[in-house]
């Protein structure tokens, strides 16, 4: 009679463990901030406007993130909010973002088939970007911090990136047509919990035994700033479907062709009348 009763126990449990398996998910807030630098000329721009300029930009970088994921799949996109408006600082000088990064962004990944899908908006037109999910070779590390309630664990890995060899851009410098791209190593730095026991995180950061809550790659930085585990309110996790559908090479060569086309445009012409000189980094 016992061995029946912990028999039909056991089942109870591995039932129970398998419907809380398929009905689990979690909402996760990220926070993300990106550093760069701006150099002005000082005869043109006082103090008191490059402080201005500094302000402006740094709340164009600072947007809010939402991972909802389960066990298997998950999507990520920026809150909706007020659309930001153009930096501008009065007469000519106006600075403008590029790229993708819109509130109509959706980034779905599939962990367990390893692909990913990412619909951007980008230059007015809707773009549906399909191609696996690259590998990351993590190394565990020994430290750990508590990130909330959450206790998390260190990892790192190391990934070439490309830099320009002159690190910045002058809206009247001819030396930038001499810019080239080099490769350098760069530590990427990231923080997960095995708390909650799913080998997610934000964007395309993935792999560890545990959701990632925060990342440091270079100039940017994300946080998570809050957590919701098994919500009241489910939400579909469902790839996006809208766009032009291609690789992510295909996109990576057409925002190259359109980000030299700007350059181009704005680059001053032999003879003409220059304009300020300013400078602008903004790493990854």
């Amino acid at each position: 009679m016992n061995i029946i009763i912990r028999i039909i126990i056991l089942s109870l449990t591995v039932v129970l463990s398998t419907v809380n398996a398929q009905d689990f998910q979690g909402v996760a807030t990220y926070r993300t901030q990106r550093s760069f630098d701006i150099k002005m000329d000082s005869t043109k721009v006082n103090d008191a406007m490059q402080a201005q300029m500094m302000e402006m930009m740094k709340k164009q970088f600072q947007k809010t993130y939402i991972l909802t994921f389960d066990k298997s799949s998950s999507i990520y996109k920026q809150e909706v909010e007020l659309a930001k408006p153009s930096v501008g600082m009065g007469g000519d000088f106006q600075i403008t973002s590029f790229g993708g990064g819109g509130g109509s962004d959706v980034f779905y990944k599939n962990i367990q088939s390893q692909n990913y899908v990412d619909q951007k908006e980008t230059m007015g037109k809707n773009f549906l970007i399909k191609d696996s999910i690259s590998p990351i070779a993590w190394k565990l590390g020994s430290e750990s911090k508590y990130i909330g309630e959450y206790l998390c664990f260190n990892a790192t890995y190391t990934r070439q990136v490309a830099v320009m060899k002159k690190k910045s851009f002058s809206v009247n410098s001819e030396e930038n047509e001499d810019a080239e791209p080099e490769m350098e190593d760069r530590i990427v730095s990231a923080w997960y919990t095995t708390q909650i026991p799913v080998n997610n995180g934000p964007a395309k950061y993935q792999g560890l035994p545990g959701l990632i809550l925060e990342v440091h790659d270079g100039k940017l930085n994300i946080i998570c700033s809050k957590i919701v585990i098994n919500p009241e309110e489910k939400v579909e996790i469902v790839a996006p479907d809208k766009g032009k559908e291609l690789n992510q090479e295909e996109y990576d060569k057409i925002i190259d062709k359109k980000r030299k086309e700007m350059m181009e445009r704005y680059a001053p012409r032999k003879g003409g009348k220059s304009g300020e000189v300013i400078e602008i980094r903004i790493g990854g």
